[in-house]
C-alpha cells in the first residue's frame, strides 16, 4: 500500500513495511532528499526523521496522517544532525517529543548551514518556513520507547561513523531497522563529518541486528537478504577512499589532486560522485591529525564537479 504526494517531478511515497511501520522514500535520494519513516503504536506515532524543507516535511506528515487515520505524532527521533533529516523538525506538532543523541543535538545547534548556506549547490535549497528545533530528550548509547504494545530501541554505535551522533531505530519483534545515513543504498555515501574507520565498523554492527527489513537514509528500502551485498559495497567504497587518501598523503597530494587523478571504477555510476572529494578530506584530516576544513572540502567538491553540486529541492 502507499500514499504518494507529488509536486512537479518530485515525489515521496509512504509504504507500509510491516503492519503499522512505514517508510517515506523520496526519489532520487541525492543531495538534501532523504528517507524518513514512522512507527504507529496503540497510543500514537513515532516519526523517524523529518525532511530538509517545510514543504517536503508536510507532504510526509500529510501522507502519514492519511495512513494512520490522523493518529497523533507523539514522538520523533533524528537519526543524525544533517539538515535533510532535521530541518523540518519545527513542522512537527509543538507537543511532539523530539529525541536525539547527545552529540547530534549539540551539532544541530551549531550547524552553520541552516542560516548561511554557501552557494555550492544549485539550485540553492530553500528550507521554507522552518526554525531550528533541537531534541528535548537525548540519549547517550541507547533508549527504549514503548508505543503501547510496540517496542522501539534506539541505539548509538558507541563511536563516530557517518557523524558523531548516529542513531538507528530497531524494532526487535518486527525486525525492522531504520539506519539513517549509515546506509546510502545505490548512491555515494557521505562521511566527511564522521569517520571512515567508524563507518567501516558500523557495517558489521548493523549486520548484527539480522533485520528482515531495512530503511536506509537514502535509496530504496531493503529486504534483509539484500543487506549483505549493500554493506559489502559500502565496505569496498570506504576502503577505496582510505587507500586513495593514504597514497595521497604519502605522495604529498591534496584531496582535490588525488580525486582528479583517481578513477572511481565500480563507484562511478553512483549519484553524487563528488562526495569522493569530501570523503578524501575527512580521511586526510584523520590521517594527519588535523581538523576538517569544511569550507575547503565543499569548494574542492565544486571544483572537481565543474560547478555547483545539483539539487532537486
Amino acid at each position: 500500500m502507499g500514499q504518494t504526494a507529488r509536486t512537479g517531478p518530485e515525489a515521496g511515497t509512504l509504504s507500509e513495511v510491516v503492519d503499522g511501520v512505514y517508510a517515506w522514500v523520496q526519489p532520487d535520494g541525492t543531495w538534501w532528499v532523504n528517507n524518513a519513516g514512522a512507527v504507529a503504536g496503540d497510543d500514537g506515532v513515532l516519526v523517524v526523521d523529518t525532511c530538509a524543507t517545510a514543504t517536503r516535511t508536510r507532504r510526509f506528515l500529510d501522507a502519514l496522517g492519511a495512513a494512520t487515520a490522523g493518529a497523533p505524532v507523539r514522538w520523533a527521533v533524528n537519526t543524525h544532525q544533517h539538515g535533510d533529516h532535521t530541518y523540518g523538525n519545527s513542522v512537527l506538532p509543538d507537543s511532539t517529543v523530539l529525541i536525539g543523541q547527545t552529540a547530534m543535538r549539540e551539532a544541530l545547534g551549531s550547524d552553520p548551514l541552516f542560516e548561511d548556506l554557501p552557494p555550492v549547490w544549485e539550485p540553492v535549497p530553500d528550507w521554507g518556513d522552518v526554525t531550528r528545533r533541537l531534541p528535548s530528550v537525548t540519549l547517550d548509547r541507547e533508549l527504549t520507547l514503548h508505543l503501547g504494545g510496540r517496542r522501539v530501541d534506539l541505539h548509538h554505535p558507541g563511536y563516530t561513523a557517518h557523524t558523531p551522533g548516529d542513531v538507528v531505530a530497531w524494532l526487535p519483534e518486527e525486525r525492522v531497522l531504520f539506519t539513517g545515513d549509515l546506509i546510502f543504498h545505490g548512491l555515494t555515501p557521505l562521511v566527511f563529518m564522521g569517520s571512515l574507520d567508524g563507518a567501516l565498523r558500523s557495517l558489521e554492527w548493523m549486520r548484527s541486528f539480522a533485520p528482515d527489513h531495512v530503511v536506509p537514509g537514502h535509496g530504496p528500502p531493503l529486504a534483509g537478504a539484500e543487506l549483505d551485498g549493500v554493506l559489502a559495497a559500502h565496505e569496498r567504497y570506504y576502503r577505496f577512499v582510505l587507500t586513495s587518501a593514504e597514497d595521497a598523503v604519502r605522495e604529498g597530494r591534496s584531496p582535490l589532486e588525488c580525486a582528479r587523478g583517481t578513477g572511481l571504477g565500480e563507484f562511478g555510476d553512483w549519484a553524487d560522485a563528488e562526495r569522493f572529494v569530501m570523503n578524501l578530506h575527512r580521511a586526510r584530516a584523520d590521517l594527519v591529525g588535523e581538523p576538517l576544513d569544511l569550507v575547503r572540502a565543499l569548494t574542492d567538491a565544486v571544483e572537481w564537479n565543474g560547478g555547483p553540486m545539483p539539487t532537486s529541492l
